[in-house]
């Protein structure tokens, strides 16, 4: 291996936390699976590689999905298949009850009884709303002909709109607001390893709202979105436990509201640097589409999924014993040359943008991606059209050739903790 994956953690290693695509290529140039040496995690770069790990649910469990080698698995791992031993401590994991760490077939049901909540009509209706709540979250600051973007638009637009989605009734928005948009460089959230604790906060406050809406909507009934939501049943036309309603509700509040924070934190920051690209947009709105998808692509979200092998297999030429962690990485496999002509570009009218695994892939793939797409679309729109130029600070950030940006310090997500922006009115 080269110096930098035998000094680099990169699970704890601040710097690469900051940026990882050096790391990734010191992966890359080793293979498509490489065991990094600090916890024993084989890590996936290559995308045909990654994919096939999605995919494959009778070798792979996803029960440690969001943590990994952390705090590590509650027994010693012995045998040649697991899956045994998996069923058996499933709920000693952290995150045992949450979607991402679900195996068929409880993952098959559990997903069904997701999709009943975002229907294309539930969406569409969302997406109308999305329009009327970027013009109100613009004008909170637009006076003012600057922002805190991530603060300031990102994380409230993103959080009501996932609130409309789910039905959450107007007089507690604001309560939602205030509980849970907070600058992020406050919460490490998924992804830290520090004192290998994994707390349920602040999802145990989504967790607190939503029981008790299933609650009051299944005693008195009404014609509204939540009464919809403590309704659905599984696929079988059983009615779900009131605990796994407001779970399949919360998790998807707190996921689409984190991610889709970072996509467009990212797409605004890229914007702001790029006054090439701006310009294409406002010439050619047609393009934003696109835009987003090698957003997505070049700026992954999400840095990776874990899995841990219930069998032996072999991945990328690399044998691997059963109860090996790997991770899966999207931001990787999102710039593997044998798929993206010159990755590391941001290409605006790439042609297979699209095919990137940002959302993932397989039976675990972001049901709330056209969520994620169309707030994108809609907040692109609303600033391009309201604009004439849009800027990153100087002030804030340093010069065009040495900005200064901060990133969140985990190794599962991506996302600029803080970007100040500047525009001029249309």
């Amino acid at each position: 291996m080269s110096d930098l994956l035998e000094t680099v953690d990169f699970f704890r290693d601040p710097d690469v936390a900051q940026d990882p695509y050096e790391y990734y290529e010191a992966l890359r140039a080793h293979g498509s699976a490489v065991r990094e040496p600090f916890h024993d995690v084989v890590m996936i770069t290559g995308y045909e590689e990654a994919v096939a790990v999605y995919h494959d649910q009778a070798v792979w469990s996803s029960c440690t999905a969001v943590t990994g080698p952390f705090p590590g698995f509650p027994v010693p791992i012995e045998g040649d298949d697991i899956t045994d031993l998996i069923e058996e401590h499933r709920e000693e994991l952290p995150f045992f009850d949450q979607l991402p760490c679900l195996d068929p077939p409880k993952h098959t049901d559990h997903r069904a009884l997701l999709m009943r909540l975002i229907t294309p009509k539930r969406l569409k209706e969302n997406e109308e709303f999305m329009w009327r709540i970027a013009d109100q979250t613009i004008d909170e600051f637009f006076g003012k002909r600057e922002c805190e973007f991530v603060s300031e638009y990102a994380a409230p637009f993103t959080m009501l709109v996932v609130a409309d989605l789910l039905g959450v009734p107007e007089n507690d928005r604001n309560r939602f607001r205030e509980r849970l948009v907070r600058r992020r460089d406050r919460d490490q959230g998924l992804g830290s390893t520090e004192g290998h604790e994994m707390e349920h906060t602040p999802i145990q406050y989504l967790y607190d709202q939503f029981a008790v809406y299933i609650e009051d909507r299944r005693a008195n009934p009404r014609d509204d979105v939540l009464t919809g939501l403590a309704q659905a049943t599984f696929p079988d036309g059983s009615l779900p436990e009131v605990g796994d309603a407001m779970r399949i509700a919360a998790n998807l509040f707190a996921a689409g509201g984190e991610t889709t924070a970072r996509l467009l934190s990212a797409s605004f920051q890229l914007l702001g640097d790029r006054p090439d690209v701006q310009q294409d947009l406002r010439a050619d709105p047609d393009k934003i589409r696109n835009f987003v998808e090698e957003m997505l692509r070049v700026e992954s979200p999400i840095k990776g999924d874990f899995r841990l092998s219930r069998v032996p297999t072999t991945v990328g030429g690399l044998d691997v014993p059963a109860g090996t962690t790997v991770m899966v990485l999207n931001g990787a496999a999102n710039r593997d040359p044998r798929v993206f002509d010159s990755p590391s570009e941001f290409q605006l009218e790439r042609t297979n943008a699209r095919q990137h695994i940002a959302f993932g892939h397989g039976i675990h793939v972001c049901a709330g991606a056209p969520l994620a797409r169309a707030e994108a679309v809609v907040t692109l729109h609303r600033f391009l059209d309201r604009t004439g130029d849009i800027r990153v600070s100087d002030t804030h950030h340093g010069p065009p050739d040495a900005r200064k940006y901060s990133y969140d310090p985990t190794f599962i997500l991506r996302g600029i903790q803080e970007l100040e922006l500047e525009c001029t009115a249309s």
